[in-house]
């Protein structure tokens, strides 16, 4: 199986510009992403996607490949379905740019289905990982996750959910945005319209749930911090003092 991982870099956003190329104890962020990825055997090769010249400079010179995209792509899937296009493939891992801390065995579980079963009906996987954190739970810019018992994805939304009405005990997952799409599913996604849900909630793998497509959950073991802020910044830079990572 021909797999290609990919991760879409953009240099402007609205809660951090810049974001990729954010010193993080002497690496760039895109290239701690990447050097993680590369760690996982099953990938062909690992590109960046970007449209910004400043990005693609950065990991040009550090021997990253990277792929100039459309600036008009208002996701990271559309810009991992313009890859697609460019760069012939069984399937892809969009792996989000501004998860320094992935960890190479939770990229790799994105694709476990995949390659267990190459004749699963599954459209796409994402992952989840348990929510200790309460600030994870309050944090509108981390998406919650609600699965079905078979691990097929349901809802999930920005706020905190499912709402204890029965029980203090309930169990919140988080998404770990790591994605895994058949060539079909990027052209579906790419192809189509945003859907209600998903204009309101902001998160773009609700395209899919809400046209019926099979998005499969995997539950990982994970301790990555999404950099959506310069606060998230300082949580990973903290993170990664406090555990000595280099």
């Amino acid at each position: 199986m021909n797999i290609v991982a990919v991760i879409p870099a953009r240099y402007e956003s609205s809660r951090f510009q810049g974001k990729p190329l954010q010193d993080i104890c002497g690496k760039r962020m895109i290239e701690r992403v990447y050097l993680q990825a590369r760690q996982v055997t099953e990938f062909e090769q690992v590109y960046v996607a970007t449209d910004d010249d400043r990005i693609y400079t950065a990991c040009i010179g550090r021997d990253i490949p990277c792929i100039m995209t459309s600036v008009n792509h208002k996701t990271g899937t559309d810009r991992v379905g313009e890859v697609a296009e460019k760069i012939p493939a069984d399937l892809y891992v969009n792996i989000q740019g501004d998860e320094p801390l992935i960890e190479p065995a939770t990229i790799r579980a994105a694709i476990t289905p995949f390659i267990e079963n190459p004749h699963t009906p599954i459209h796409a996987t994402n992952l989840m990982t348990r929510i200790h954190d309460p600030v994870d739970l309050i944090n509108v810019t981390v998406p919650k996750v609600i699965v079905s018992r078979d691990g097929r994805g349901v809802y999930l939304t920005r706020s905190a959910a499912p709402f204890p009405k029965s029980s203090i005990e309930a169990k919140y997952y988080k998404q770990v945005c790591v994605y895994g799409f058949t060539p079909e599913s990027l052209r579906f996604y790419c192809n189509s319209p945003r859907g209600a849900v998903e204009s309101i909630e902001d998160i773009e793998i609700l395209r899919f749930i809400e046209a019926g497509y099979h998005v499969h959950y995997i539950e990982v073991d994970s301790e990555t911090i999404a950099v959506d802020t310069p606060k998230d910044l300082e949580r990973v830079v903290a993170y990664m003092k406090e555990h000595n990572i280099s």
